[in-house]
């Protein structure tokens, strides 16, 4: 049977050919998804998704949690100490908070990318650089570029690559991962070391990565075999 992935949708304000507000996700990861041999599924930002995510997460066999805007720092215990967070957006926290639990509750399938990874780490109790300038002498080597990262051989995320340093990895974030919740061990880095991937210690298929390998994977194999190995765990589920 063709896997179902659950995907998070987004309030969207500027969305063409529907009228008013929407609810939308990213057509790259839904294309990465369906060259994989899955269907994804958006599920939107409202109360009733919250509140159902335990019973929704059952009814798929995988999860994407897709990259956006910031997280509010007080769900790691923080103030907002950085003025460059953007994109706050309680209704999109709460939802992928909810079904990242739920999804390792149920130990089903997850892919976390990006903003994703970042859901992962602060839903086990992990922490977030506000701004990469507050730890990186330049902090915009990790905006919009291209740069090497460095994956632990025996980790998931390189057994689905088939690689340890993938080819065209994009990078587009301005946080990182800082304290790495204990359920999670680091599985890649740049070479500034910052936290570019990370999986579950127990789970059978839990992986965040930093970068976006969804904007690539239509001609990058390294890319899209992470598609690919996240699609076999979710046949497996």
């Amino acid at each position: 049977m063709t896997p179902l992935i659950l995907l998070p949708g987004k309030l969207t304000t500027d969305a063409k050919g529907v009228r008013g507000d929407s609810f939308s996700t990213g057509r790259l990861y839904s294309q990465a998804i369906a060259r994989a041999g899955g269907v994804a599924l958006q599920v939107p930002p409202v109360a009733q998704s919250i509140e159902s995510a335990d019973e929704l997460v059952s009814r798929f066999d995988g999860v994407i949690i897709q990259g956006g805007g910031d997280i509010d720092p007080s769900l790691y215990g923080q103030a907002q100490l950085s003025t460059k967070i953007y994109g706050i957006s309680a209704e999109h926290d709460a939802l992928e908070l909810s079904i990242v639990r739920a999804a390792i509750d149920q130990n089903k399938p997850v892919l976390a990318i990006c903003r994703g990874m970042q859901i992962l780490n602060v839903a086990l109790g992990g922490t977030l650089h506000q701004d990469l300038g507050e730890v990186l002498d330049d902090g915009e080597t990790h905006w919009n570029t291209y740069h090497e990262i460095v994956l632990t051989a025996d980790s998931r995320v390189a057994r689905a690559m088939k690689t340890t340093s993938p080819k065209r990895s994009h990078s587009f974030h301005h946080q990182a991962l800082d304290k790495v919740a204990n359920d999670l061990r680091v599985t890649g880095r740049a070479a500034d070391n910052t936290v570019e991937a990370v999986e579950h210690a127990s789970a059978k298929w839990i992986v965040g990565v930093q970068w976006h390998p969804e904007d690539d994977a239509s001609t990058e194999p390294d890319q899209q075999k992470l598609f690919d190995g996240f699609i076999e765990a979710a046949k497996k589920n």
